[in-house]
């Protein structure tokens, strides 16, 4: 795993190897950071979920200001924490180590962009979104993405959800992402 584009460009960055933590794979993070190319400069970027930091990461060597990486994984949080310092992006990084719920409810910032990628088979994506449009977090023009395995369980369980939409949907075998925005 690497960060593909920007000031950390070429940068590998560690992983935990356990069944609970699932990195996004290169050639997803790419298409995914393709398609959100024009929102992420000056943006402020929430990884929930965030493993090894992977997107936050990548958004911060392609320009976001900064970066919140939430996990209530120890171990998590310590690759994290190493990955920030071999990217020198530390100092634009805050790292919360909690449960999602707690961290979403503690948050006292706007996003521009918050990724949601649980670990599959953990049916926590759908309760994100609704946590964070009860809070408040997510900026006007501000973007959520999913990644999930259970395209159309989550797919449904969203369109359900007051005050979203879904606004694009891409398959990468077994990785789809969910593009969502808050109607206001």
């Amino acid at each position: 795993m690497r960060v593909i584009s920007g000031r950390a460009r070429g940068t590998k960055l560690s992983s935990i190897e356990s069944l609970s933590t699932r990195p996004t794979l290169d050639r997803v993070k790419e298409s995914l950071f393709n398609i959100i190319q024009n929102k992420i400069n000056d943006s402020v970027v929430l990884d929930l979920f965030a493993g090894s930091g992977a997107l936050g990461i990548e958004a911060i060597s392609r320009g976001a200001k900064k970066a919140y990486f939430c996990d209530n994984n120890y171990n998590a949080i310590k690759m994290i924490k190493q990955n920030l310092i071999k990217t020198h992006f530390v100092e634009q990084s805050i790292i919360i180590n909690d449960e999602y719920k707690n961290c979403i409810m503690n948050l006292n910032e706007k996003f521009d962009i918050i990724f949601i990628d649980p670990p599959y088979k953990a049916d926590l994506a759908v309760d994100s979104v609704k946590k964070i449009i009860e809070k408040g977090i997510l900026n006007n023009d501000g973007l959520l993405i999913i990644e999930t395995d259970e395209i159309c369980r989550d797919k449904r369980n969203i369109e359900i959800i007051e005050k979203v939409k879904i606004i694009d949907e891409r398959k990468y075998g077994r990785a789809n992402l969910l593009f969502i925005k808050e109607e206001n």
